[in-house]
């Protein structure tokens, strides 16, 4: 009796194991761009975005993921403020619990203005900007390795990255605010990284930033533009990026690939 309750249990570890490791390899397998960032600290973000009212509070982040929730500069009563939402939009017109859907971190340039998820959000100008300091993408190695990187401006701690918003409430009248990160084809720096069928976010010159917040529809959508080349860097980083538990500055230090 003894004996075969600790196979069981051995059994059942072996299998707990089995199915974490699987879980890690969905994971990784499933990383595509942008699926993670960081956000520069508060004091850096205000200086650069000067919303006229700050609802957030928040922290340097190296490993922001999907689901989790990120500073937003969004237009107000024709004031721009900060606020923090999720990370991964929710239609106002979701049924049913949180996880009954899926919730969509991307919003395709060329599909945003029509699509029947964007389309709505997007013809009722509720638009806003991530700040980010950097972005990981993925590289697929001759070896089947994805090999993360890590993607900045030249000189710049922040920058804008374009996005859509969106309010839910739920059945138990919560209200769950949340975005997705518009994207633009690739550069000719990320096409040589993670190949030129993935995507980039589409960020914003620093002179458009007013333009996006206040602008009509029909004006906004030439200002999501592929961002050149020459103004970013890029670098291998560890592996560790792939998990949800690390976040910490060494994330993004340059390793040898």
């Amino acid at each position: 009796m003894g004996r075969s309750t600790a196979i069981e249990r051995l059994t059942a570890a072996a299998a707990a194991a089995l199915r974490h490791r699987i879980a890690q390899r969905r994971e990784v397998s499933s990383l595509a761009m942008c699926t993670r960032y960081a956000v520069p600290d508060q004091q850096t973000v205000e200086g650069e975005f000067s919303p006229r009212r700050t609802w957030w509070k928040f922290t340097e982040r190296f490993n922001v993921a999907p689901a989790q929730r990120t500073p937003v500069v969004r237009l107000h009563e024709r004031e721009s403020e900060g606020v923090v939402m999720r990370w991964g939009l929710i239609p106002s017109w979701t049924k049913g619990t949180l996880g009954a859907g899926r919730a969509e971190i991307h919003a395709p340039s060329e599909a945003v203005q029509t699509s029947s998820l964007f389309g709505p959000i997007w013809r009722e100008s509720q638009r806003c900007i991530v700040p980010l300091a950097g972005f990981y993408v993925w590289q697929l190695t001759n070896a089947r390795y994805r090999q993360p990187y890590f993607v900045q401006f030249l000189g710049q701690p922040v920058f804008g990255v374009a996005a859509v918003w969106d309010r839910w409430v739920t059945d138990e009248d919560d209200v769950i605010e949340s975005c997705a990160l518009i994207t633009a084809p690739p550069n000719s720096l990320l096409a040589d990284v993670q190949g030129s069928s993935q995507s980039m976010p589409a960020i914003l010159r620093r002179e458009d930033y007013e333009l996006w917040l206040h602008g009509k529809p029909g004006e906004v959508h030439a200002l999501l533009r592929t961002y050149p080349a020459e103004r970013m860097l890029t670098h291998p980083v560890s592996p560790r990026v792939n998990s949800l538990v690390e976040d910490d500055w060494l994330l993004a230090r340059a390793v040898r690939s």
